[in-house]
């Protein structure tokens, strides 16, 4: 892509949303395939919508302009400037006509009509179809879509786009054609078009009022055997959504297409959802219980946005968190309905704590429901997606399933067919269930995250417990005052013996939920026979910090006896997070490390309890992420944290030695299968090995298992423990898996993984040979994630090493990627943002990487946004 003169970005803001003065009913297409000069011609039935306006702009970004016509006459009376066409004196109703040319092989962005591999692709969310041609490209333009499909049908067999398929034919030349038709009004970033050859596999699926869909999945030539698990995780979708949502799929046929080049993990566009092969393609010799874990999940949520998302979309950007928030909760449901409901709980909690808190913090901190932007695709955050779904999740609990289904039944009867907002979703529920969500509504409005301080009393003689909750939340670099939230507090009480206390206020039941919603409230339980221990915010019932003094005695007490297997994980969670912190105080003055031997028996007593799932237990047993710790620090110390970390594992691994080799060598399995109890038992096994393999027998027990390996998932665990461990097996074990898999990009990924994790004094050196790797791409998005990123982000030791390499070797990527995929190079930018964590020496580093970006000329709006916001603070 040609280098574009840098003009300053203007942002945008929500409080500015006008609606169209046009709008687009029908919309004809006819695309002419061609690599480097597709032709497209745009067929559109407009409206006027304001009566005041006779010029309609449209949104345009790499375009040849060839023909503009209105009622088939040619039009002279338009204005083509900075990325927009404005067509003038138009009357109020009128056929247009827009015909241009665009080269499919030069965008290397991904972002509108592009080649990956030897297929044709499009990728429109969020603004990518003006990359197509000339159009209103927002959400809130909704319009009937019929697309023709001409190429050559040697090279592209397949033509495939929105809707059902309508007709086809031969042309002259080896050409042919194939014309598709969308009933249903979509937005221009839900359009889709695949072109090339591709192996098939087919599938029929019987909806709940007998209509037959036929289901294909569509892959690259030789993984079709890899696409069976894709195809049962979209039956088992569509068979939940009916089932838990009573929603039934619309269309004829459900197509997904795996392609290597993309920038995201998957596209729902309508009928024809585009994949980043990562989340398609699947064996148990190429991918590991967590890559399918991974797939059932994410072909879940693009199945999901059917509904919530396609029927009805977003008004406008600033809404994004309408579509996503609820359906990650809807494919978070999916995955644990169908799986394990608190391993998944914990999982989507670890987001939260780690990565998405670091967001709250840092210069992007923003509200689910943003306020400004300046480029649109900075919008797909963790806050936008994860904190989006704890904020429906908070809905859900406050109202119970029934009227919380109650509520999305009434938001598809006002909404089916429109462009909503976050607040029509909010008053579907409060309307169906006579629950007023007023104080509610502030967690769309309010960025960062929220603080609860919990302070508790029994008072021996009454018999009651007292229980004080206060909440704020800190300032953040958009909004320096905050309200009250309303915090769904999920408590329990505990006697000495381990049973639930019943809680009582004024005689009466109460609900294990309370409802904070001031800044101090004060609940005072009746009837408690012995003081207590309390369990609170249980299942993560809100994305808070919660601060309360907790005893070891409390923690381990709630380690076997709490009821709720997510309130058992948290509780040792707390327990480790107590001593990583006191050991890190011990660090930086010098004193010896100390972990005393009542954790250490607890932890052995989680090992041991046969009651428990061994996926539970073996994240009971996974420590904290250098990642997560880091973001209990104002200011962060990268080196005592990871000495610590180290420390407390190999500590564990050293005092159970004996109970993890026994439960190692009991959980062996024969053959590999994919159910859940397989695979949590693996889970487990895999856990043990890696505290395994910091002791005596650890480099022999790790090379046998990678050589007696015949699923990738043991495979991948023993590199990854010999990776983290450093043992002499791993340089051979690398060596063998490039061997075996350099002609598979997909499953290279998981050793680029590694080169980027690999805890080496030489790891950046380590990075910049495996780039000349065979295997390697920058070009490509899952490549450069797998290395690039795995590094800066997930090696921080290294990443943040005192002499500032880290910090120059990640900006010459992000110039090489400025101009080339703006997009990944937004998202690899994340660890700078967060340079105020860190001592005056790496903020200064990094400080200067960040002016270096800003000075480029030709900075993208993607990077331009984030490196001002971090410079500002």
């Amino acid at each position: 892509m040609a280098d574009q003169a840098f003009i300053q970005p203007t942002a945008k803001y929500r409080s500015d949303y006008q609606s169209p003065d046009f709008t687009i009913t029908d919309l004809d297409l006819v695309f002419d395939l061609y690599d480097t000069a597709t032709r497209v011609v745009a067929n559109s039935k407009v409206i006027r919508l304001n009566e005041a306006a006779t010029s309609l702009e449209l949104d345009g970004d790499s375009l040849t302009l060839v023909r503009l016509q209105i009622n088939g006459n040619d039009w002279q009376d338009y204005l083509e400037q900075d990325g927009k066409l404005l067509i003038n004196n138009l009357p109020a109703q009128f056929d247009l006509l827009i015909e241009t040319e665009i080269n499919p092989e030069a965008n290397t962005a991904l972002e509108g009509l592009y080649k990956s591999g030897g297929a044709f692709c499009t990728q429109c969310e969020a603004e990518g179809f003006r990359r197509i041609t000339y159009y209103q490209d927002r959400p809130d333009v909704l319009a009937r879509f019929t697309t023709k499909v001409i190429a050559d049908k040697a090279q592209y067999p397949f033509l495939l786009s929105n809707g059902n398929r309508i007709d086809g034919g031969e042309l002259e030349g080896g050409r042919h054609w194939v014309q598709w038709q969308d009933p249903f009004p979509k937005p221009s970033y839900l359009f889709a078009l695949v072109a090339g050859d591709f192996d098939v596999l087919r599938d029929s699926y019987k909806t709940v009022s007998g209509r037959d869909v036929a289901l294909e999945i569509f892959v690259d030539k030789g993984n079709l055997d890899r696409a069976e698990y894709a195809m049962t995780s979209l039956i088992n979708s569509m068979k939940w959504d009916e089932e838990r949502f009573g929603l039934e799929y619309d269309l004829d046929i459900y197509m997904i297409v795996a392609v290597d080049f993309f920038n995201m993990g998957a596209m729902e566009n309508k009928g024809l959802n585009v994949f980043n092969s990562k989340f398609v393609l699947a064996n148990s010799k190429t991918a590991t219980d967590t890559d399918y874990q991974g797939i059932e999940a994410v072909i879940g949520h693009e199945y999901f946005h059917n509904w919530t998302g396609n029927r009805v979309t977003c008004r406008d950007w600033f809404q994004l968190s309408l579509k996503e928030g609820l359906t990650v909760f809807r494919d978070q449901e999916f995955s644990s309905d169908l799986g394990s409901r608190p391993v998944n709980r914990i999982n989507n909690v670890r987001i939260m704590r780690g990565p998405q808190f670091a967001e709250d913090r840092g210069p992007m901190a923003h509200p689910i429901r943003p306020e400004k932007v300046i480029e649109m695709n900075n919008f797909y955050t963790l806050t936008v997606y994860e904190k989006g779904s704890e904020v429906i999740r908070m809905m859900h609990t406050l109202l119970g399933e029934k009227n919380f289904q109650a509520g999305m039944k009434l938001y598809f009867e006002r909404h089916d067919g429109t462009a909503a907002t976050c607040d029509d979703f909010v008053a579907a529920m409060e309307d169906a269930s006579g629950i007023s969500l007023e104080t509610f509504r502030r967690w769309y409005s309010q960025s960062g995250t929220p603080v609860v301080e919990v302070a508790t009393q029994y008072l021996a003689e009454q018999k009651r417990y007292r229980v004080t909750v206060k909440q704020h939340t800190p300032a953040t670099p958009d909004q320096a005052e905050k309200q009250p939230l309303h915090i769904p507090f999920d408590i329990e009480l505990y006697d000495s013996k381990g049973g639930v206390i019943a809680l009582e206020m004024d005689g009466k039941p109460v609900h294990s939920v309370l409802d904070v919603t001031e800044a101090e409230q004060v609940f005072e339980f009746e009837n408690v026979g012995e003081a207590p221990v309390i369990s609170m915010l249980r299942e993560f019932s809100a994305p808070v910090v919660l601060k309360y003094d907790y005893t070891d005695e409390e923690l381990i007490f709630l380690m076997v006896h709490a009821r709720n297997e997510f309130a058992r994980w948290d509780a040792g969670q707390i327990l480790l997070a107590k001593y990583i912190k006191a050991n890190v105080a011990r660090s930086q003055q010098g004193e010896q490390f100390e972990l005393p031997e009542s954790v250490i028996d607890a932890f052995r007593g989680v090992l041991l309890d046969e009651t428990l799932d061994p996926a539970f237990i073996a994240e009971m047993l996974t420590l904290p992420s250098e990642n997560e710790v880091a973001g209990w620090y104002d200011i962060v110390d990268v080196d005592a944290i990871n000495k610590v970390l180290s420390n407390v594992t190999t500590t564990l691994s050293n005092a159970m030695t004996d109970e993890f080799s026994a439960m190692y060598h009991s959980l062996n399995q024969g053959e590999y299968s994919i159910d859940h109890e397989a695979m949590a038992k693996r889970a487990l096994r895999n856990t043990c090995l890696a505290y395994l393999a910091y002791t005596e027998q650890g480099d022999a027990l790790v090379a046998k298992q990678y050589a007696e390996s015949d699923n990738m998932t043991d495979t991948i665990a023993a590199m990854a423990a010999a990776n983290d461990a450093q043992l002499p097996c791993r340089a051979v074990q690398m060596a063998d898996f490039s061997e075996k898999w350099t002609h598979d990009g997909l499953v290279m990924d998981k050793w680029f993984v590694l080169q980027g994790k690999n805890p080496a004094e030489n790891a950046l050196a380590n990075v910049r040979e495996t780039m000349k790797h065979t295997a390697f791409d920058l070009k490509n998005p899952n490549r450069t994630r797998s290395l690039v990123a795995s590094f800066c982000a997930n090696n921080p030791v290294r990443f943040h090493a005192k002499d500032g390499s880290g910090y120059q070797f990640l900006t010459e990527i992000l110039k090489a990627l400025n101009t080339s995929n703006p997009q990944v190079a937004s998202r690899l930018i994340e660890p700078f943002l967060k340079y105020r964590q860190y001592d005056e020496q790496r903020q200064a580093l990094m400080r200067t990487e960040l002016e270096s970006l800003s000075q480029l000329d030709n900075l993208a709006k993607d990077l331009y946004e984030k490196v001002q916001k971090a410079l500002d603070l």
